[in-house]
């Protein structure tokens, strides 16, 4: 769900009280281990980890005015929802995502290209996100972003 917010604060003030506690968290989890060059901001009406234009001047290829997107979580109508276009991109980290989940969390992935969804929020696997977080670095995502999806 976008929301027509300006900053990360608002966001969070918006975020239902009941899922506070969990959307915090997975936001903690990610900001803990999110390598060093990506930004936290409002990106896509959601919470995004992007690479800003000081590193990546050509931005985002849908819209150059735009960061390059790299993660996004959002709290949605029926779910929380986390983004990462690494497992979008990597047919490898995507493997590796979907072989190590269940060793994490007893719920079914519930999963998208890049969207994976979390209904039970209690059962949101948070030491495998931040894992996922670190796996890949600005560097590292930028020639991947470059190689299969700029054109």
């Amino acid at each position: 769900m976008q929301l027509k917010v300006k900053s990360v604060k608002e966001y969070l003030e918006k975020v239902p009280k009941e899922r506070n506690a969990y959307f915090n968290k997975l936001r903690e989890t990610i900001l803990t281990n999110l390598p060093r060059g990506f930004d936290e901001q409002i990106n896509y009406g959601m919470i995004g980890y992007v690479v800003p234009h000081d590193i990546y001047p050509g931005g985002y290829h849908c819209d150059p005015k735009l960061p390059l997107p790299f993660a996004n979580i959002a709290s949605q109508k029926n779910f929380i929802s986390f983004y990462h276009m690494g497992i979008y991109a990597n047919p490898e980290l995507l493997e590796w995502f979907v072989k190590e989940y269940p060793k994490q969390s007893d719920t079914k992935l519930d999963m998208g290209k890049s969207c994976i969804r979390f209904k039970k929020m209690d059962k949101i696997p948070y030491d495998l996100i931040g894992k996922l977080m670190r796996k890949m670095s600005v560097n590292d995502w930028i020639k991947l972003y470059e190689k299969n999806i700029k054109k």
